[in-house]
């Protein structure tokens, strides 16, 4: 394992002014996101969003890196180049969610294990010869009565350094993505204490499986009201309380962390997330690595049609570029309504 080569794409992956694009929809979750435009969710329909997505002219400059899904690492750009040889070509580091997706936990009703250790070894190995230099692996933990269990948040955290380790073994950069998600009722203090039981137990087993630390990007939830709270905490507080508690639990040996938008708007994501650069005295770059709030203005741009292709670009490439600059501390509400 060459600790230097990791540590060396980890801190490309968070560099100052650049995120990540979450494009590692599986096939059920990106059929609904055609649903919603009535578009069929057929593989080449699919290819050609996201060749829309992957090629749009000048987005490196916002963009570090790109997360696929098993089957877009294996397609071509519609000029017939390998999307991950597309991509490091021009300077973005290729991504693979590995994964095999959040599962009933048996014997703890309403929480969830996260599945695919088994044989994650060789499937890296695959992605590595296919061009993937990081990737992806989410745990659930959603918050309801009497959940999320200790435990539960202990065999994820269990999972996610398991992940953590073999992708490091096969000199992949992993992506930690524990979830505690914004779905529900619950205040921004329950969210927050949610977090920081999930973050501490997380840290914990990183170490006890000798993770390196300098070889990893952490993608958390911001703490936010649940959507369906009755009094939703203001942006300023979600910073505030956000990164509260990063302080407490993130060692400042982690290179960055890469947020998940988690269900929030687009616009949204993007406020909270400037906010937070405004912080002074943080040890980490804070970027994005949001799904939805850097495709939904292009996905409805877009349409599936062949006329709405560069409109969606355009749209994506606004997008971009104001959470690059959000991951500055540099992004206004008012920078909406300009051009792109």
């Amino acid at each position: 394992m060459n600790l230097s080569d990791l540590e060396k794409v980890a801190r490309g992956m968070v560099v100052k002014g650049k995120g990540l694009l979450a494009a590692d929809e599986s096939s059920s979750t990106i059929k609904k996101r055609f649903d919603s435009i009535k578009l069929d969710s057929t593989e080449e329909h699919r290819r050609t969003y996201r060749d829309m997505l992957l090629t749009a002219p000048g987005a490196q400059e916002w963009v570090s890196g790109v997360i696929l899904y098993d089957e877009t690492i294996r397609q071509k750009t519609s000029q017939g180049v390998n999307f991950a040889e597309y991509l490091t070509r021009i300077g973005v580091f290729p991504g693979i969610k590995v994964d095999m997706g959040a599962k009933p936990f048996a014997g703890f009703p309403g929480e969830t294990i996260t599945e695919g250790l088994d044989g994650l070894r060789e499937r890296l190995q695959e992605y590595y010869k296919l061009g993937a230099r990081f990737a992806k692996w989410r745990a659930v933990i959603d918050i309801g009565q009497d959940i999320p269990s200790a435990y539960a948040i202990e065999a994820n955290a269990q999972a996610l350094a398991r992940y953590a380790a073999l992708c490091q073994e096969q000199q992949i950069v992993p992506i930690v993505e524990p979830e505690v998600l914004m779905d529900g009722d619950h205040s921004i203090e329950r969210c927050e204490a949610a977090t920081n039981e999930t973050l501490q137990i997380v840290f914990d087993q990183l170490h006890k499986q000798r993770v390196y630390l300098e070889g990893m990007i952490l993608k958390p939830n911001m703490v936010i009201s649940g959507k369906k709270a009755a009094n939703r905490a203001s942006p300023e507080q979600v910073a505030q309380a956000t990164v509260r508690c990063l302080r407490r639990h993130v060692p400042c040996a982690v290179p960055g962390i890469a947020f998940l938008s988690g269900g929030q708007a687009s616009q949204e994501a993007t406020l909270h997330l400037s906010l937070m650069n405004q912080i002074s005295g943080l040890p980490w770059s804070l970027t994005f690595s949001y799904g939805r709030a850097l495709q939904d203005a292009a996905l409805k741009g877009w349409g599936g049609t062949a006329a709405g292709y560069a409109v969606g670009q355009k749209e994506y490439l606004k997008r971009a570029r104001l959470n690059g600059l959000a991951s500055n501390g540099r992004y206004t509400a008012d920078m909406e309504n300009k051009a792109a």
